[in-house]
Formats: C-alpha cells, structure tokens, sequence
C-alpha cells in the first residue's frame, strides 16, 4: 500500500488532531504517502485532499478542533456520492481511508467498505455512545470541561443559596451528563436513557433545601425529554417551591472546544497509530479502540448504527450520593 487517506466526520472531539498527527508520521514512517481529506465526508465526494507530511501536522498535538476540517453531507448517504466518493479516492491514488469520528462516522465507513474501499474507524465522540470503544477520544477532556464548570457553579450557588440547572452535551446520549453529575456531586441528573419529570426534579431540590445544604445542582443533558429552560419555566408556571434561588447555565460547545488533555492526546496517539499498524497488516473493515485497557479492534459491521448501552444504575449511586 503506497497512498492513505485520513478524515475527521461528524462533531469535532478534542484530540482529533493529536489523531491526524499520529495517523501521518506513523504511517511516512511505514513508507507511505498521507492525503488529508478536508471537510469529512463531503470532501471525500468532492476529491477535495491535500498532502500531508511530517511537517504539515507539527504543532497540532495540543490543539483542538480538527485541521481538516468535519462537514455533513447528505451526498454521500445516497448510493450515486458513495460511487462518486470512490471514484474520487481512485483518481487520487489513495488506496485506503483512516476515518476519524464516532456513530455516523463509522457507519459511513461501513458503507464505504461494502464497496471495496479498505478502510479503518477511529473511535472518536464526545458522547462515548460508540460500540467497540470503552472510552473515544475526546471524551476525558469534554467531561473535564463540564466538571470545571459545575466546581465553579457550586462556589457561586454556596454563596448565593441557589440552585443551579447545567445543561451538558448528549443530544441522544446521557454519559457526558450521568458521569459529570457523579463526579461534580450533583443532586439531580436527567438523561435521555431514563424518564425526566420536572415534578420528581423538583422535589429532589426541595429534600436538598430541607436536608440543610447550601446549594444544589441539577446536570441536564440536552436531549433528556425536557431541556434545563424548560425544567426552569415549568418551576415558575407552577409556582413550584425548591427553596434555592434556581438558575440556569448552558454549556453547549465549550466542552468540544479547547486544547484535549493528556488522557486524550495519549489515546488518539495510540489509536491512530493503531489505525495504521491494521493496514500495514493488510486488513481493513475494523474500528480501532480501546477495551480492556487496550487498543482493539472490532468489525465495522458490528459498530454501523449500534449504540453503546449507558449503565442505568449508576443513576440510583447518584441518587444515593446526593444525599
């Protein structure tokens, strides 16, 4: 194999780049060209791809976002882009694909395999939802984001005796929100996974008010059945006493924002590395992660459209430790 490609689809995960570094200087080091394809999978469509060399990822290790680029493409989900995707990689000499991304990433690159191209997933979401990975890249350093926040809240809130309502990312995935609420002491966590009523939230603030604490916080995922500014207007349509003074705090794109930490720099490194190594080995068709403290592999047609399931019992822990 003389020519890679590399991409990054869907959200941007902190680390994406520390990946895009490791895939180029490990596979030169193997004797072969890299060819970064911009814009995820609508630059994989439109042929649009660049040279990458040792040098072209120099000082990306610590930054966030992704050099390359990420862009939806409806194009590429229908039968005629996919054929249009590969008549692009053909033309360009590039014999195999290192996709970068989580979910509908990989179940692009499933796609993308079915039709003879040889490619390799790389676990990376935020939302940690992706089968075959116990943690992606990007994870570590988005639930640090989120716990910094909610220390600083609960600082301001003691002050204040006030409640806070954090919204954390997980459009469909409450692990961002369940983890940062374990970890931050939150009284109250709402998640997609499980049911969310305004009324059961409320009286968990009201039994913290009475139990004698100082504050309380709430962490809310956005894709839980009611959003943190609807749980608020529900308490003040129905005159509800929770004791605090309530506030609410959106976090949104922060936590994909920012320099990854060490855990994911370290990660993304041996992951991408690991990308690579499979297709000196001449196989393909897998998704690289992590389990079982190592770097792994599993059939792409195993991690297409499978969501990782949440631990809803660490729910009931919080509750426990909320007390």
């Amino acid at each position: 194999m003389k020519k890679i490609g590399v991409l990054t689809s869907g959200g941007d995960a902190p680390g994406m780049n520390a990946a895009i570094r490791a895939v180029t200087r490990t596979a030169i080091a193997a004797g072969m060209e890299v060819s970064g394809i911009r814009r995820g999978y609508a630059g994989l469509v439109a042929g649009d791809a660049i040279p990458l060399g040792a040098r072209d990822v120099g000082g990306i290790l610590s930054r966030g976002g992704t050099m390359l680029g990420s862009a939806r493409s409806p194009e590429f989900m229908t039968e005629q882009g996919r054929r249009k995707a590969v008549s692009a990689l053909q033309a360009q000499g590039i014999e195999a694909v290192v996709i970068i991304g989580g979910n509908g990433s990989q179940a692009g690159a499933y796609s993308l395999s079915q039709m003879g191209v040889p490619v390799v997933g790389v676990a990376s979401t935020i939302d940690n939802d992706l089968a075959g990975s116990e943690i992606s890249i990007g994870v570590d350093t988005a639930l640090n984001i989120a716990l910094e926040a909610i220390d600083r809240l609960k600082t301001t809130a003691s002050s204040h005796q006030r409640a806070f309502l954090v919204e954390v990312m997980g459009r469909d995935c409450g692990y961002l929100a369940l983890m940062a609420g374990i970890a931050g002491g939150a009284e109250v966590i709402a998640i997609p996974e499980a049911p969310c009523d305004p009324e059961i939230i409320a009286q968990e603030l009201r039994a913290a008010y009475d139990r004698g604490k100082s504050h309380a916080i709430g962490v809310i995922a956005e894709g839980a059945k009611y959003k943190a500014a609807e749980i608020a207007a529900y308490f003040k349509e129905h005159h509800q006493r929770i004791g605090f003074d309530l506030r609410v705090t959106l976090l949104g794109h922060v936590q994909r924002g920012g320099a990854p930490g060490a855990f994911d720099r370290l990660l993304a490194t041996r992951l991408a590395a690991g990308a690579v190594d499979v297709l000196v080995r001449g196989q393909s068709g897998v998704l690289v992660g992590f389990l079982g403290g190592r770097v792994s592999t599993t059939p792409l047609a195993e991690v297409a459209n499978v969501k990782k399931p949440l631990d809803l019992s660490l729910l009931e822990l919080a509750r426990v430790l909320a007390r």
